[in-house]
């Protein structure tokens, strides 16, 4: 069976221009620090290299809200309406709308990601498509409605938060909101090389499909249609919850550590672990049309995702990052060269085999 150095040395060589980066932390420590590649064109890729990781921001962003409710003495079962009262879904709880229970996928009328009272108005006219137990993956709305609650919860928006509670006291390398002194370690963003059609399946088909929900849920959110709209400055500093976090392998896997409390200084008290971790729904997904589970803001199965019951969260292309509780590792993968799907594909899941071979519980 093949070591993760070995498995993670597989997608040698490189095309020019495009890398990866693994790291695995446990007990506040950096285990493995794998690179590979470039950042672009004549740049290694270096351990400090950083490049957006999509919804892989999601966990860090769900982290936020239950490190300020906890500060406030309330816990995730409060309903949403007790704190934004003209939320539409008002008696759905914070943990149920963190685990995609709330209905609100897509939006009624479209809104920009960069006009935060657009979405406001959006989200508070629209007529949520399901209610608790059901679920389906908010993509991208899922951002903008963590801000607007942590707005209400602590009057700044979730990625000033992040920046003045976690990244800057730990020294993290994981923004929600890129500062522009660290564009220069930004690897370059590059498109899927599409090698024959794409699968088909009953989600691909409705999310091609413009009449669908699944479409819908992944476009009624405007403000970055492209990979090359991601690569600018604009989209960089948007600090979005859902879909604008910059890390680097090691700074998402540290990111993880801070949660399960093993780094010194880290805000997170136990119930922030303890609420990230424990299963809220599970089953059929109306927005993904298969079987997934969700906590209070992560993904949790199927397990081939997550290691060996771990949580932890997958970013549009190939990131992925997630912890897990019982043994204290930490495992974050992230690159520059897009891939199709939405979902973890075979390079990054042979990496999370490999992971669980080489480093067992014990």
């Amino acid at each position: 069976m093949p070591t993760l150095p070995t498995a993670f040395a597989a997608a040698l060589p490189y095309r020019p221009g495009e890398g990866e980066s693994l790291c695995i932390c446990r007990s506040g420590r950096v285990l493995l620090s794998l690179v590979g590649g470039e950042a672009r064109p004549g740049e290694p890729w270096r351990p400090g290299t950083l490049v957006p990781v999509f919804s892989a921001t999601k966990a860090l962003s769900a982290a936020c809200v239950l490190l300020a409710l906890a500060e406030r003495g309330l816990d995730p079962a409060i309903e949403v309406g007790e704190l934004w009262p003209a939320f539409p879904a008002p008696r759905c709880s914070v943990a149920q709308l963190l685990s995609h229970q709330a209905g609100l996928a897509a939006w009624d009328s479209p809104a920009s990601l960069y006009d935060t009272e657009a979405c406001r108005a959006a989200i508070e006219s629209t007529r949520p498509a399901w209610a608790p137990p059901q679920h389906g993956y908010h993509p991208h709305t899922l951002g903008p409605i963590l801000d607007i609650l942590m707005l209400r919860l602590t009057g700044s928006r979730l990625g000033a938060f992040w920046e003045a509670r976690v990244r800057r006291p730990l020294g993290l390398e994981a923004y929600i909101g890129l500062p522009e002194s660290a564009l220069p370690r930004v690897a370059q963003l590059l498109p899927p090389r599409v090698q024959g059609a794409m699968p088909r399946s009953p989600f691909y088909r409705a999310y091609f499909d413009p009449s669908s929900a699944v479409y819908r849920a992944f476009h009624s959110v405007s403000g970055i249609s492209s990979i090359r709209e991601m690569n600018t400055l604009r989209a960089l500093r948007c600090a979005c919850p859902a879909r604008g976090g910059v890390a680097s392998a090691r700074g998402l896997a540290m990111a993880y550590q801070a949660i399960l409390g093993a780094l010194p200084g880290s805000p997170f008290p136990a119930c922030v672990t303890r609420w990230l971790s424990e299963p809220c729904c599970s089953g059929r997904d109306l927005t993904l049309l298969r079987d997934t589970s969700f906590t209070c803001g992560a993904m949790c199965r199927p397990a081939e995702f997550f290691g060996r019951g771990g949580f932890g969260h997958a970013g549009a292309g190939g990131s992925l990052a997630f912890a897990e509780p019982g043994s204290g590792y930490s495992f974050a993968y992230v690159m520059n060269r897009m891939q199709l799907g939405v979902l973890p594909g075979e390079r990054v899941l042979s990496l999370v085999r490999a992971f669980e071979r080489s480093y067992p519980c014990s």
